[in-house]
């Protein structure tokens, strides 16, 4: 019952969210017009980001007779560690920029600007989707590990996950469509990579499984992976001189994005 509701879980993060970027596109959401744009849907997934992981995950660590000590030890080994991932992707795609082509990049960096793990695709983007594939395959075992602590913390951990892949995702379709003409294929290519989500869930299903004992660590991993997202690449993107209504409407969608959580989990606590 555990693995089906992981396998639908990260379905729903890793596809549905490419869907529901490309959903948005195709309604002139999430551009730099009137209304919904990148700025809010940013700020969404940091609040939902931050939220899961300071109200939900990192409570239910700590719960268990794993001692504090070694949790907040496990929580900033993690933030170091995607800090250093995030540098080796950077000093790799240094190295790729002079094969990336010019307007996919701009395209990019204008919609995606901060995500280190797709800066300079390789023509066709299979650079980007194998970046996006291994990132997805993260997110996976990630929520994998919240379901096996709670059916509940499983749930809140797959929609922050999808709350941030939507931008995320809103980018990568960007650079495709520019190195391709076929936007159906773009979709299609992303999602496969979404896909991929769930394959990190069931190889995180069994090895949870098998190391019970250090599931409050693998939860404080998962911690701070949602809030070195949140503070070193989303909220990054959000300090801009704004004006004062941009400012307070910043504001409340990253509140948003916590009453998301929220309410996400009283309902699932419901059932």
């Amino acid at each position: 019952m555990t693995l089906i509701a992981i396998l639908i879980a990260t379905l729903a993060a890793g596809i549905g969210s490419v869907w529901a970027a490309a959903l948005l596109m195709r309604m002139g959401l999430g551009g730099r017009h009137d209304g919904v744009g990148p700025q809010h849907l940013l700020s969404l997934a940091a609040g939902a980001l931050l939220a899961t992981a300071f109200m939900h995950l990192l409570p239910e660590a700590f719960e268990s007779q794993a001692g504090a000590h070694d949790l907040f030890a496990t929580l900033l080994v993690g933030v170091v560690f995607f800090f250093l991932l995030d540098k080796a992707e950077l000093w790799h795609h240094g190295h790729e920029h002079s094969h990336a082509e010019p307007a996919a990049h701009d395209a990019h960096h204008d919609h995606h600007h901060g995500h280190a793990h797709h800066h300079g695709p390789l023509a066709g983007g299979w650079a980007l989707l194998t970046g996006d594939s291994v990132h997805c395959f993260g997110d996976g075992i990630l929520i994998a590990s919240a379901f096996m602590a709670d059916m509940r913390l499983g749930v809140i951990a797959a929609v922050s996950v999808m709350a941030h892949e939507v931008p995320h995702h809103m980018g990568d379709l960007v650079v495709l469509r520019q190195t391709s003409a076929n936007r159906r294929m773009a979709l299609l290519k992303v999602s496969l990579a979404g896909a991929v989500t769930a394959l990190g869930g069931a190889v995180g299903y069994f090895l949870v499984g098998q190391l019970q004992d250090f599931l409050p660590y693998f939860l404080a991993v998962a911690s701070s992976s949602f809030v070195y997202v949140a503070l070193a690449d989303l909220i990054p993107q959000l300090q801009k001189r704004l004006t004062a209504r941009e400012t307070i409407a910043q504001i409340a969608w990253l509140i948003a994005g916590m009453v998301v959580v929220t309410m996400v989990s009283g309902v699932a606590h419901s059932h």
